[in-house]
């Protein structure tokens, strides 16, 4: 299901001329500010225990009005797009900026670039081919190992249009697209269920996704998991090497730390990073980047939803601190250039600074000498939920792929292993850095404020020294 026409409300919503004096008049004596219009299109279906559990198809407009002044901003949004609902919008958010006297930031500067297609990714194949295809991997994911027991099958697209307009006039436009296959399964063995996921996708067309000699692959991947949790042992709990596998187990990378190198945070003191910029905070090798400029990666932007052109920001430069990410109101207020980090969930929701695909680049150890050098620890290769407190960097992750290690040899899998750490000593605990750096299959989500946007991840095998795990079995010393 789409829409071919493209989302032009200057040309059939609003008469552009009038939305530049409306928004003039909002941002007057404003330092910043912009109008962000959007329309998004999505589809979801869940090919679920033998049966279409879900097929939904959403589609949604609307437009956000922004006005900036110091550390305060109005924010005004709505799903009508019309002078008349601009005209409302632009008198609430207009309240932040009082008498004015504040001086116009400098327009975005503008770009060419184009990370990824701008064609409707649900267009692609046709309603019945999808459904038929998620039957397919149901089928065939049932037939590889008469232990499955349940399958999950499920395929995501959209396709997200914006169009900003600057009150010193400019424009930018932007299109979208997203997909994601995904497939979940459940073994039974002796009274025993174990589950395994796979899967991810990018700002990519979707047919390649539903391509046989991609989706087999991931239904492949999420059996091995669910496998290999049948046999896993309970998880040793205490103070004990940690080797990470690449790529996914970014994520640890990404909640622990990269939300700490977020200007806003820094910007108002409530990050473990904060004040801490030219000073080392991690081990020598160690260098960080955030980088929406990726072509087709979940993470990536062409701009963000102020306008500014995607970078690629150095964060952490062997083992230093040397930059933030930055939407542009924290930018201004700490006197550096905006990154191209400022991103919104939707038009009803103001930007601030979010990450894009945020990784660590990989140094010159080879993986098997790095778990090699595990002497009593786990190997963790996979990861689910966690939790993480901005203020100090500390956090708890659970392990979905884990591995007992003792004396460089990697044993049993292990069940409920979590690590408890803080992301600035984990930083300074890492001990080698491989030379396979992977990124994420692109599967990632980051919530901030409520707000969620898509993201990507990734790191080399890395080993980091004396990280707590939490599990349900004392550590043998």
């Amino acid at each position: 299901m789409s829409d071919p026409t493209p989302f032009r409300p200057f040309e059939t919503l609003l008469d552009e001329g009038a939305a530049l004096r409306v928004l003039r008049a909002a941002t007057d004596g404003a330092e910043d500010g912009e109008l962000f219009l959007e329309r998004r299109r999505s589809e979801v279906l869940v090919f679920d225990d033998g049966r279409v559990k879900t097929a939904s198809y959403d589609a949604g407009e609307g437009f956000g009005l922004r006005a900036v002044k110091g550390e305060v901003a109005g924010y005004a949004h709505s799903t009508e797009i019309s002078e008349a609902a601009l005209l409302r919008a632009a008198e609430t958010a207009r309240l932040a900026v009082g008498d004015g006297g504040g001086t116009m930031a400098d327009a975005p500067k503008g770009t060419n670039a184009r990370l990824y297609t701008d064609a409707d990714p649900m267009s692609g194949a046709e309603f019945g081919v999808k459904l038929e295809t998620l039957a397919e991997i149901d089928a065939f994911a049932r037939a590889l190992d008469p232990r499955v027991v349940q399958v999950s099958a499920s395929m995501a697209a959209s396709h997200q249009e914006v169009e900003i307009l600057r009150p010193e006039g400019g424009r930018v436009r932007d299109v979208r697209p997203m997909v994601r296959l995904n497939v979940s399964i459940i073994v039974e063995e002796a009274g025993r269920r174990e589950s395994g996921s796979a899967g991810g996708g990018g700002r990519i067309g979707l047919v390649g996704l539903l391509g046989r000699d991609h989706w087999e692959g991931i239904a492949r991947e999420a059996l091995r998991i669910a496998v290999v949790n049948l046999a896993a042992e309970p998880a040793p709990a205490g103070v004990m090497d940690v080797a990470l596998g690449p790529g996914w187990p970014g994520i640890l990378l990404h909640e622990a730390v990269g939300h700490g190198l977020e200007g806003d945070f820094n910007r108002k003191k409530q990050s473990a990073f904060a004040g801490l910029m030219g000073q080392r905070v991690a081990s020598p090798g160690v260098t960080v980047l955030d980088d929406g400029t990726i072509p087709d990666r979940r993470g990536s932007i062409s701009v963000d939803d102020e306008g500014t052109p995607s970078g690629k920001n150095v964060l952490i430069e062997d083992g230093i601190l040397v930059g933030y990410m930055q939407d542009r109101q924290s930018a201004r207020l700490m006197g550096v250039a905006p990154t191209g980090n400022g991103r919104r969930e939707s038009y009803a929701h103001a930007p601030m600074a979010r990450m894009t695909n945020t990784y660590m680049l990989g140094g010159d150890a080879t993986p098997g000498d790095i778990v090699a050098d595990v002497k009593d620890g786990i190997y963790a290769v996979g990861f689910g939920g966690g939790q993480v407190d901005i203020t100090n960097g500390k956090f708890v992750f659970s392990c979905t792929e884990a591995y007992r290690v003792k004396n460089g040899v990697v044993g049993a899998p292990v069940k409920g292993a979590t690590l408890i750490g803080d992301g600035a000593t984990a930083l300074q605990k890492i001990r080698a850095i491989g030379n396979d750096m992977a990124l994420d299959p692109g599967m990632g989500n980051c919530g901030k404020a409520g707000q969620w946007v898509p993201v990507g991840v990734g790191q080399p095998t890395l080993l980091i020294g004396g990280l707590t795990v939490g599990g349900s079995a004392a550590a043998e010393r």
